[in-house]
């Protein structure tokens, strides 16, 4: 699904010293499965899953998603990809404020998706969300509640790739274990990718990517 071919990412380009986010490596990622990034913080995880979900461009190399070079097609080729194949869960969860826990959800989908508001509940109800919970606004909720909810939203459209960079952060650990498993059962037909610092939640994993300085230091493939 995913090919890198010798991806940089270079800041301070007009400085004589050029900041490397990434450094020149080549990737290939399968088409479904839990896909685990890790390491310490600058080492160009976050910058990596960035530039695969086309909210970056990387300064040299390609990035080819089904055999197409994605760093060269155009704004709206990006939005429709962002909008029919991608789902992101941020750090943030950047949750609407004055819309409740199910219309943050939706508001994601299709809105002529018959099933989506059925849907929607049983993504909050599998993430920990009680239903009395599903009307409330994000200022109502706890920031993990809020995190759950963002999940549920990424997972609405049902995308083909989930991009999650630091899902788990804001939980305690039940609760980040219970959305791993919920993320590897929504991989055994689609690819999820998740950034994190907690090696503890990537046991289950069926590759592990190691980064270090901008680029891979190991690979672990489970498949």
């Amino acid at each position: 699904m995913f090919e890198v071919k010798n991806i940089s990412m270079i800041y301070d380009m007009d400085t004589d010293e050029k900041m490397y986010a990434l450094n020149g490596f080549d990737l290939k990622l399968p088409d479904k499965g839990l896909i685990g990034i890790i390491g310490p913080s600058g080492s160009g995880k976050s910058t990596l899953m960035y530039c695969l979900s086309t909210l970056k461009k990387p300064t040299e190399g390609s990035v080819l998603y089904n055999g197409k070079d994605i760093t060269q097609i155009s704004d709206k080729e990006r939005e429709n990809l962002r909008k029919n194949d991608f789902g992101f869960v941020f750090q943030k969860h950047y949750l609407v404020p004055y819309m409740n826990a199910l219309d943050n959800v939706l508001v994601a989908g299709n809105p002529k998706d018959k099933d989506a508001v059925s849907r929607a509940k049983q993504h909050l109800s599998d993430l920990g969300l009680k239903e009395r919970e599903f009307k409330k606004k994000p200022a109502k909720l706890s920031g993990g509640q809020c995190q759950r909810v963002a999940i549920a939203r990424a997972m609405s459209n049902d995308p083909k790739v989930i991009f999650a960079d630091e899902p788990t952060a804001s939980l305690d650990h039940e609760n980040a274990f219970n959305v791993m498993n919920i993320l590897k059962k929504y991989s055994e037909n689609r690819l999820v990718l998740v950034v994190t610092h907690d090696k503890s939640i990537l046991n289950d994993v069926d590759m592990l990517i190691e980064m270090w300085d901008g680029t891979i230091s190991d690979v672990h493939d489970r498949l």
